[in-house]
């Protein structure tokens, strides 16, 4: 299982981001009790709050892969479970390590789409058809109501939903998953008389390009894939295969995850 293998890793090669102190010199304003090992946890707020905010996070000194919700918590019963908490650095170094590679973007949404080209879902066009629950993501008012109409109100055990159409696990929902693109805003093109599309094949960004110009902390972005189990139909409904997120390369959260491929020939 992968968080058998992440041990194995961790104790042969190196410390996981989230269990390394950040440097004040690279994060200008951090406040001096925020220097610490930590990580960012979700939980849920009393009742409905701005979406534009962030106060359903809660950066949580000790959070880290093997303590996925701070001091006192384990993976003990999360074996089946996506490993999470890790930094884009964790996952391209535990990829490198066991002779794979962390997907591309344009690589994750075609496997995500199970052959089902132009779907909305990796399934087809409903969400949950006749009521079918076939993705962990977040059921009700985000993001303080949860139904749980899907059995999970965090990660959930791998093969806990139906396979895509390549036999693939969790392409969608559960966590979302770093690929190794960095991330680039697509550009409209006037095609057609005027009408907007973006490449196919998303590859193309660059380092530079994909760091916000504005934000004092210069930190690059991947690109995220899949959705996770914090998606909402009325928040950010990112539970499809076209939906990315742009993600800072230092930063880890519980519900950010990742997969290795190998390219055969």
């Amino acid at each position: 299982m992968l968080v058998g293998a992440v041990l194995r890793f961790r104790r042969k090669l190196l410390l996981f981001v989230a269990e390394i102190a950040p440097d004040p010199r690279d994060y200008p304003g951090l406040l001096p009790e925020l220097a610490q090992p930590g990580s960012l946890v979700f939980e849920p707020t009393d009742g409905p709050v701005d979406p534009a905010s962030v106060y359903w996070w809660d950066f949580r000194i000790g959070a880290n892969w093997h303590a996925p919700l701070g001091p006192g918590s384990s993976i003990a019963e999360l074996g089946d479970h996506p490993v999470v908490h890790v930094a884009h650095a964790d996952a391209l170094a535990y990829a490198e390590w066991a002779g794979k590679r962390l997907p591309t973007e344009a690589e994750f949404e075609f496997a995500a789409r199970g052959g089902l080209d132009g779907a909305d879902y990796a399934w087809g066009d409903e969400l949950a058809p006749h009521g079918a629950m076939l993705a962990n993501y977040w059921h009700g008012a985000f993001p303080h109501a949860n139904s749980l109409a899907d059995g999970w109100l965090r990660t959930s055990p791998v093969g806990s939903f139906p396979a895509n159409g390549f036999g693939l696990f969790d392409m969608i929902g559960n966590v979302w998953e770093w690929t190794d693109d960095w991330f680039a805003q697509p550009r409209a093109e006037k095609k057609h008389g005027g009408s907007c599309c973006i490449p196919a094949n998303p590859r193309g960004g660059t380092r530079g390009g994909s760091i916000v110009r504005k934000d004092p902390i210069r930190v690059p972005r991947k690109v995220l894939k899949g959705g996770s189990h914090l998606c909402a139909a009325d928040y950010c409904q990112r539970y499809r295969p076209s939906a990315r997120y742009a993600q800072p390369v230092d930063t880890s959260t519980c519900h950010i995850g990742f997969r290795c491929v190998i390219r055969r020939d």
